[in-house]
Formats: C-alpha cells, structure tokens, sequence
C-alpha cells in the first residue's frame, strides 16, 4: 500500500472522472501500475472526494479484518448477501448510486476481481479495483477474468506532474503554451526549465521519492536516493515472489537496463547475459518485466514505409527503465555516494558521463505516459539509428534524442530522404531552444510530455 501524505495531482483523476460519469454503470475500473506507482494515494483521493460513502478493502492487509472479508466472499450466497455482509463489517450504509467499493491490490485476491462481474451486473453501486502484477499467471490462475472492467494504466509522474508538485504550475502551464504555439520560452526560462528537467530526470516521478525530495531539505537528494533504492530492493523481492520457474532470468534482465542503455546503440544484447542466451529462452522473462510495468519495452520497426506494426522485427529491441530516477539509482548501485556527489553531478551535468542513457529514457517514460507504443528504427545498410517512431494518422513521425544541442542528425535526415511524403512531423529532442528549421522541430527536453 502506497503511503503518502504529499498532495500530488495526476492526470489520471481526470481519466477516473471520465470513467465515472460515463462508464461507472456498465463496469468496474481497474488501475494498474507498478508497485509504489500511487495508485493506492490516487484512489483513496478519488472515493473521498466523488463519493458519498465507500467501503475500502485492501487485500495487501494482514490481520482479522481482512480475513473476515474474505470469509465474506468464500461464504456468500449471492451478491446481496455479499454486500450486505461488507456493510456490516466496514460499518458502512452504500448509498445506491453515491457510493463505491475498492478492492486495493486485487491481485492478493482474485476471488474478488473474478466477483466484479456479477456485482457489476447486480448494479446498484460503483465498483473500482487497483493492482500490479496483474498480468502475471500466478495471479489470475483459476479465476475467469471478468469482461467487465474498464483499465487504465497508471505510470510514475511525467514531467508536467512533477511541476505541479514542486509548485511550479505557472511553468508547466508556460510549456504548454509555448509549445502549443510553437515558440521558445526565452533564455532564462528555459535554463530555469532544463535544470528542473534535470532534477526530475535524477528524482524520477515515483510519488514517495518525489515527496522524499520536497520534504528533504538541504539533504532532500539524498532522501529521494534512500527512497528509490528501498523501491528497487522491493522490486528485487517481487522478482523473487512471483516470477516462478525464470526469476534469475528476470533478475538478469532488471539488473543489465543500465548496462544495456549505455552501450552506444542502447540495445539489448542477450549475449551480455550468457554466451548461450536465445530469445526464446528469455521471452517470458521480458514479458514478466513489462506486466510488472517496471520495463518498456521498445521494438523494432524494420520498414516504416510499410507500417510500424506491419515490421516489427524481434532480434532487435531495447529496455528502458519505466522511471528514469530508479534508472539513475540503478546505475550507482555498488557505487559509495554517502554525501551525494555522483547524484549532483547529473544534476549540474558535471559527471563527465554518458548521460545519452537518461535523457533517452527520460524521452521512453514520457512517451509511455502519453499512450505511445515505444518503436525505433534500426538498420544495417544503410546504417540507420532513429530512437523512437509514433504514429499520427496515416503519417509516422521519427524522433532523435541527443543529450546536448543537437549539431548533427544524419539518421533523420537519410530516413527523411528515404521515406519522402509519408513522414508526419520530425522530432529532434535535445536541450536547445524550441526551434523549426528545414522542416525540422528542435524540441527541449521539457516539452516531451507535450507529444
């Protein structure tokens, strides 16, 4: 269960208001995201707010009362018993069409996510249910899975939220209007806006590290660095818990993200792990990382000509990180940081490092938030690197990520050669200034969450 106590603002209440005024009668929602992501924080916000009674279960809980409601499941008749049984042991009245019952981490408990479909047909009141790991096999053996749930994907903060709670709404909003009017925010805001972009990309959006950081003081870096590891160490325990049969694997994989996103073309090579390392040995456990939502996955398109998912290769892919602050905390694992030196010099970009590896990832997080399905274009002859493609309509629209101002982009320009008139609009994200040349847009990191 997520404990937070800062008030953070996410995108994703409007989402759940959505669904409530126009879903709420036909489904259950379900919010799924990684462990520690604040889906917990983001539905308790939601019910005390849009109800006018809930009942709050959270399967994660150890103790009499869950037990009791869980008895109240196995022992029920029908689903009037069932909720009648709830009522009296929350000590709650559900009010017919003002009030709501959650089921937090669901996936303790799948007798309770495979009951939605009849309390959802029995009507009456709203139904919402939070989880991680839902994909996993373990979790959803033996139950069916009901038709009746609305899911939305909740992510770490992007970079806008991460304004918001740092206080700086006026900024984020001047992002957005900048970049809706296609303009640069003037010098000195835009330094003002990279430093903060740097900060986010060291902090990272988990929820209690960004808290760990507003609440920290003149110590505020390393409380978030405190924060983030005891999420990794959880992460490392979930691994073991639940990746039955391939969890060294697993490990594996979780343990190269940094390794393989420094290597020059931030492929994933299965050969770092093992000398006899085939894909179709460790496909489950790149599958178990993405249902975790700890990892994105990026493929490869081959052919963008012909369609992105039309030419989708599987030799080639990378591994992102899905929170570029765990990303940065990873790759010091090992490394003695006691007074913060090695996390201030990304921060003032004074490490002299690679940093390549985190604004490209930085960029894969904030695409992610948005909906995107993470694609690149890779090939050999002619040697072709374009980082990420998304679609718009029947254009694809290709992307560069350079940690610094951009000088050169010969990738771009061969693929803008190539593939005359079926190109959308063509990205180069970098630090520079907001700024559109020979057909061109130079975007700053900052406005990324904006695509």
């Amino acid at each position: 269960m997520d404990t937070i106590t800062q008030e953070f603002k996410r995108k994703a209440y409007r989402e759940i208001l959505d669904w409530k005024e126009r879903l709420a009668d036909k489904t259950a929602l379900l919010v799924e995201g990684a462990r520690r992501v604040g889906k917990t924080y983001l539905v308790s916000r939601f019910m005390r707010e849009e109800y006018e009674s809930c009942i709050y279960i959270d399967f994660s809980a150890k103790g009499k009362q869950v037990r009791a409601y869980k008895r109240a499941f196995a022992e029920s008749d029908d689903v009037a018993n069932l909720l009648e049984r709830l009522q009296l042991l929350a000590g709650v009245t559900l009010v017919p069409g003002r009030s709501c019952v959650v089921f937090d981490e669901v996936q303790r408990y799948p007798p309770a996510r495979e009951a939605i479909k009849q309390l959802v047909k029995y009507g009456t009141y709203h139904y919402i249910e939070t989880g991680s790991l839902l994909g996993i096999h373990e979790n959803v053996k033996d139950i069916v899975i009901p038709s009746e749930e609305h899911s939305i994907k909740l992510h770490p903060l992007d970079f806008e939220e991460f304004l918001w709670a740092c206080g700086n709404s006026n900024l984020a909003d001047y992002i957005r209007t900048c970049y809706e009017e296609r303009r640069p925010l003037g010098k000195d805001i835009h330094e003002k806006a990279i430093d903060l972009a740097r900060q986010y990309m060291v902090v990272g959006g988990m929820p209690q590290s960004v808290e760990a950081y507003l609440r920290g003081g003149d110590h505020r870096l390393e409380a978030a660095e405190s924060m983030k590891q005891e999420i990794l160490h959880l992460y490392m325990q979930d691994i073991g818990k639940y990746a039955k049969g391939y969890a060294p694997k697993v490990r594996a994989i979780f343990r190269h993200i940094p390794g393989a996103l420094h290597s020059k073309e931030k492929k994933f090579r299965l050969a770092d792990l093992s000398v006899n390392a085939r894909m179709r040995r460790y496909e489950n456990a790149f599958l178990w990382l993405s249902d975790a939502m700890v990892a994105n996955i990026a493929y490869n398109s081959t052919d963008p000509t012909v369609g992105l998912e039309m030419s989708l290769g599987d030799s080639l892919f990378k591994c992102y990180a899905a929170d570029t602050g765990l990303l940065v905390s990873q790759s010091m694992t090992g490394a003695r940081d006691v007074d913060g030196r090695l996390l201030r010099g990304i921060l003032y970009d004074k490490l002299g490092i690679n940093e390549g590896m985190f604004f490209e990832n930085f960029v894969a997080q904030s695409l992610v938030a948005r909906g995107y399905e993470l694609l690149f274009h890779s090939r050999a002859n002619p040697k072709m690197e374009i980082d990420f493609l998304i679609r718009r309509g029947i254009k694809i629209c290709p992307i560069e990520v350079k940690s610094a101002a951009c000088r050169r982009h010969a990738s771009l320009d061969a693929l803008i050669e190539r593939c005359r008139g079926k190109l959308g609009a063509k990205y180069v994200i970098c630090a520079k200034e907001f700024t559109e040349a020979d057909g061109i847009t130079y975007l700053p990191f900052y406005m990324a969450h904006c695509l």
